[in-house]
Formats: C-alpha cells, structure tokens, sequence
C-alpha cells in the first residue's frame, strides 16, 4: 500500500508541476491533459523507455507537450483507470499482467497490441547445435541456465522447466541480474563457448547477437505475449487526433529493439528513440494518418 500511494503521490506532482508549467492547463481540450497536453505513463523497463520516447516525440512533433511519468506496474494501471495518465504502451498482456487486467480492464480503453510476438525462452547462440529444450544435455559442462534477479518471472519459468523436463534433471538455474546474464553471454560468444540463458522478447540482446529461442514443447516457459496501449476513458472525446495515433501505432520487435541496443551502447533514450524517427518516417506517417 506505500509502494502504491508514493507512485500516485509521484504521478499527481509530476502532473501538477506539469501544468503549473503551461499556465495551469487553462485550455480546452478538456480531461486530465487539456488542450495541448498528453500525460504518458510507463513502467521503466528497457521495451517501454523505447516506446515511450518514440510516442512522445511524435506527439510533440504534432504540436503537443508531453509528460512522461515513470510508475511501478500496478500505479501505473490505476493512473489510467483514473484518469491520471492519458495512455500507457506499457500493457504485456494477457499472462505477464493478467491481475492488473482483470483488476482495472473495465476501466481503461484498450486498444490492442502494438507490439507482438513477445515472449519467455532459453536461449542459446546459433553456433550450438540445440533447437528444442529436449536437445538439451550436457553441450554445457556446467548444466546451468544463468538467469536474471531471482523471483523474475522468467526465472520462474526456468525453474519450472528444469523441473518439468526429464533431461534436465541435473540442470540447475543460476540467478543473477539482467547485467549480469548478459555479460556472460557475451564472454561466451566472444569465446565461442556454450551457454544458456534465461531470455525474452523484445530485448537489444536479439539484435546484437545471433541467438536461438529453444522450443518448448512442454509450454513451461509461458505463451507468446504481446505489449499493448491503453488509454483512459473519454481520451477519444477529450482529444481525437492524440486518441487516432495511439489507436494506430504499431510497429515491429526488431524496432524496438534497435532502439534497446542504440539506449545500451549509450545513447540518450530521447536521441535514440528521434534516430529511430529520422530512419522510419513512413510508419510515423501511418501513425498519424488519421490525425487533423
């Protein structure tokens, strides 16, 4: 209960400092934004700083001030139930935040995916010779699964794998941190060596390397996701053409994940997500087709 009252006391300063800003939001647009103002919220993880930034710099190339508002996963669906927060892009649906939806889905607009194909999966580099989980054996000397920080959801999985698979009766899962798992990755394909590791998509590490997400007979590690917008209630009204771009974004994982990898060799999210902008004006283009 004090994680979520901070996050909304947060998102309610951030919006009042926000309006103080633009003359008190006296326009008439109407809603929690106003005329001229968009309310983003997001949960800051890698996949949605990417979104987040792109869609805030087509808005505010549309001629509109955009906020954007970082919150834990729970504050951030009650701010757009609320009305706090205009939209979020920042919806993975339907397992990974399937209480949230069932919690707060009567009380938000959502408007589908704009990301699709996301999912949990051991992976391992192309050069090994495994394809499916079952393949698994003893390609790896040490029978471990090097995973993120414990209690991810994805370690979760993997843990569940391990014990659901019979060859992998002697594997063990090796919690880490997403810095972590990732370094090792890297020194093991710097080397040519065999590793595998707890992975998902969208994420940079599928656009800097030449990986492999196991198939997963058995389902352990969970059905494929997808990350949608939602919007709050009346936003169509209060501001059609705002409304229209969320309504038609949509765009590819290996877009986002270009974006991931430009933020993790150390470009400002803001400059990577208007890199991105610059090379793919034609879909922006169709984002905003429907705009006045």
């Amino acid at each position: 209960m004090k994680k979520k009252l901070l996050g909304m006391l947060t998102l309610s300063s951030a919006l009042l400092l926000a309006a103080c800003s633009n003359g008190g939001g006296d326009n008439d647009g109407g809603g929690s934004a106003g005329g001229d103002q968009v309310n983003l919220s997001y949960v800051e993880w890698d996949s949605e700083v990417a979104s987040t930034n792109v869609m805030a710099l087509v808005l505010e190339d549309m001629g509109y001030t955009v906020n954007m508002t970082p919150l834990d996963n729970a504050v951030n669906w009650e701010a757009v139930a609320n009305g706090e927060s205009d939209a979020t892009l920042s919806a993975w649906l339907p397992i990974t935040q399937e209480a949230q939806y069932e919690e707060y889905g009567d009380q938000v607009e959502d408007l589908g995916a704009h990301t699709e194909g996301a999912a949990l999966g051991l992976t391992v580099p192309e050069y090994m010779d495994v394809d499916s989980i079952e393949d698994l054996d003893d390609q790896v000397p040490d029978q471990e699964i090097i995973g993120i920080d414990p209690g991810a959801g994805v370690v979760a999985a993997a843990e569940d794998t391990v014990e659901t698979y019979d060859n992998l009766s002697d594997w063990e899962v090796t919690p880490s941190s997403s810095g972590a798992m990732t370094s090792q990755l890297d020194s093991a394909i710097q080397n040519e060596d065999p590793i595998v590791v707890t992975g998902w998509t969208p994420h940079w590490m599928y656009e800097r390397y030449d990986l492999t997400i196991l198939d997963d007979p058995e389902g352990t590690m969970g059905e494929e996701e997808h990350i949608n917008t939602l919007a709050r209630e009346g936003l169509e009204d209060d501001m059609p053409e705002v409304y229209s771009i969320f309504d038609n974004f949509h765009w590819d994982q290996e877009d986002m994940q270009s974006i991931m990898l430009d933020i993790e060799d150390g470009t400002d999210p803001e400059e990577a997500a208007q890199n991105w902008i610059d090379d793919n004006q034609d879909k922006v283009d169709e984002w905003t087709a429907d705009a006045e």
